[in-house]
């Protein structure tokens, strides 16, 4: 594509950056939706008190600021050769804020923050009166991270959210499509601090020139795995996507229709375009790259790459269980006081058998969330995509595979959400002209197909009625979440 943006008639390009829970991504998508450039910085996790995860809000704007310029800088194009950018970003993740200043009341809390476990008593409580305060004058907006980077990025003048950002964070309602004034009121929560909410693909403004140069079209806002689902081109009903990062998020695309869930899977807006509303339902494990980070921090490997050959070089895991919940456990069990363990262990245990057993409860989880999902909404499975850090290991997508009974592909590129944010961006102002178009240019690096049918199920029935005790073992551990 070729245009006059900007003083430039060259090929133009779309930014997007994915704000995850452990770094912040910035790419430089071309036509193709090939990768010209890239910038990639950590994300700096605060843990002042045990159960409590917070980010400093100025120092993630400055990190969204620096990866954008890095990205153009390495692509070799100019910042006005930029035609609009996407924004995915991390869900459920609150500040509060000066309406009129900007000044953050606090810290960003974290969505693996585990002070609302306590029913939320009360917000920060250094802050309280100062907010009160505030939103009383009208003063005070609150907001998730999509949202605290719009109202940067046009200089205070846009206090806004998407849909699917909104539906992620426990107060909106998903069936009426609006925020519960019942929620809000229930947790005190004034409506006039909480953000606008529009359509995925919408024009949101543009970026300041005072901060890239040029005003740049904000054409999305976009939550992570809504996004990811987005860029594994999960459009149709029965579309299933599995994001295997720091945690697993298992979704499938539900239609124009919420599900309501029993078991404990969360019924998501996927995005809205237009009039069009796509639902999600979700199922998730909260502790998945963080178990593998953990054990590389035991020194059990030195580098992820050794753990496939690790977790094959023995036949089994010699009876050990290892139970991923150092957060706690969700769906289908949903105990917060559930402990992280290993189960099983004996004299004849080996790093590898510990390795394996770890690599396996990635697919054991994967397996109880694919399950509940069959079992509730009862929608015919038409496709399986995983992507994520942890879907580059092969053991753990053939075993997952095989469990399911279902083929899985996966990426050649994993940075999915960047990908899904991209494609919504671009779609908005005319880069790319429909859904057909984005599917053609998906790319598949492996699929990976269920070995001897059923019987791979089968052969580790034990293994997981084993590691089903394990699990019923760990929960209600801690007395109190504090």
């Amino acid at each position: 594509m070729g245009t006059h943006r900007n003083g430039y008639k060259k090929e133009t390009f779309i930014l997007s950056v994915d704000v995850g829970t452990t770094s912040i991504r910035c790419h430089v998508y071309d036509k193709e939706a090939k990768i010209r450039g890239t910038c990639t910085t950590k994300v700096s996790l605060l843990y002042p008190e045990p159960g409590r995860v917070e980010m400093d809000p100025a120092e993630l704007w400055q990190s969204f600021v620096t990866v954008v310029k890095g990205a153009v800088q390495d692509s070799g194009c100019h910042i006005g050769q930029m035609e609009a950018i996407g924004i995915s970003t991390q869900r459920a993740t609150f500040t509060t804020w000066e309406r009129k200043t900007g000044r953050p009341f606090h810290n960003f809390i974290s969505w693996q923050d585990l002070r609302a476990a306590e029913l939320v008593k009360s917000w920060n409580q250094s802050c309280t009166m100062k907010l009160r305060k505030a939103v009383d004058e009208n003063n005070c907006c609150l907001g998730t991270i999509d949202t605290w980077l719009l109202y940067k990025l046009t200089k205070g003048s846009v206090h806004a959210t998407d849909y699917s950002n909104a539906s992620t964070t426990g107060i909106f309602d998903s069936y009426q499509m609006c925020w519960s004034g019942f929620l809000c009121s229930l947790l005190s929560l004034p409506l006039s601090i909480l953000p606008k909410v529009h359509n995925t693909s919408h024009n949101f403004g543009s970026s300041d020139p005072s901060i890239f140069g040029v005003a740049i079209p904000i054409m999305t806002v976009m939550a992570d795995q809504q996004a990811a689902m987005f860029g594994e081109c999960c459009f149709d009903i029965g579309d299933v996507k599995i994001t295997m990062g720091t945690g697993t998020f298992m979704d499938i695309n539900t239609g124009s229709k919420p599900h309501t869930s029993v078991a404990g899977l969360y019924p998501l807006i996927g995005w809205k375009i237009g009039h069009n509303v796509v639902y999600l339902a979700e199922g998730n494990a909260a502790d998945t790259g963080t178990a593998i980070k953990w054990a590389q921090e035991l020194e059990l490997f030195t580098d992820v790459c050794e753990t496939e050959a690790m977790a094959t070089s023995v036949k089994d895991s010699d009876g050990v269980c290892f139970v991923p919940s150092f957060s706690g456990l969700q769906a289908p069990l949903n105990d917060p006081r559930a402990c992280a363990s290993f189960m099983g262990l004996k004299p004849s245990t080996s790093k590898n058998h510990l390795v394996r057993a770890i690599l396996e409860s990635v697919a054991f989880r994967n397996k109880q969330l694919y399950d509940v999902m069959r079992r509730e909404t009862h929608i015919p499975i038409s496709k399986i995509r995983a992507d994520g850090g942890v879907c580059t290991n092969d053991f753990v997508m053939q075993l997952t595979a095989d469990l399911v009974g279902r083929k899985i592909a996966r990426p050649c590129h994993f940075d999915m959400s960047a990908l899904g944010a991209a494609f919504m961006a671009g779609l908005g102002i005319g880069f790319w002209n429909s859904q057909e178009e984005l599917k053609m240019l998906h790319s598949t690096d492996r699929v990976f197909l269920p070995q001897n049918g059923t019987q791979g199920d089968a052969k580790y029935r034990p293994i997981i009625q084993s590691w089903e005790r394990a699990l019923q073992r760990s929960m209600n551990w801690y007395g109190k979440c504090e």
